[in-house]
């Protein structure tokens, strides 16, 4: 997989707890159109500690221009943000 680190605009619901978990997001593509990704799979949902922010790592499968792809996406909990981490 290789490192984007692109911000993101997600579609998620949470549960009662407060853990997100991701249903689409919208990324800008090559030719600066927006195009937007069904999260098909969410394989794992890890909490990771990274210089004392607190971030989810969601590493997710999705049918991307017809290929199945696995990708990483994080999101902040101080935050609050989005980030397509590695596709």
């Amino acid at each position: 997989m290789k490192i984007v680190a692109k911000p993101i605009d997600v579609l998620a619901k949470f549960n009662k707890e407060g853990v997100p978990t991701p249903i689409k997001f919208k990324i800008v593509g090559e030719a600066e159109a927006e195009v937007a990704i069904k999260v098909d799979r969410v394989l794992t949902r890890e909490l990771e500690k990274l210089a004392g922010n607190k971030m989810f790592i969601f590493r997710c499968q999705s049918a991307i221009n017809g290929v199945e792809k696995v990708y990483e996406l994080k999101y902040g909990l101080e935050t609050c943000k989005w980030m397509l981490f590695k596709i």
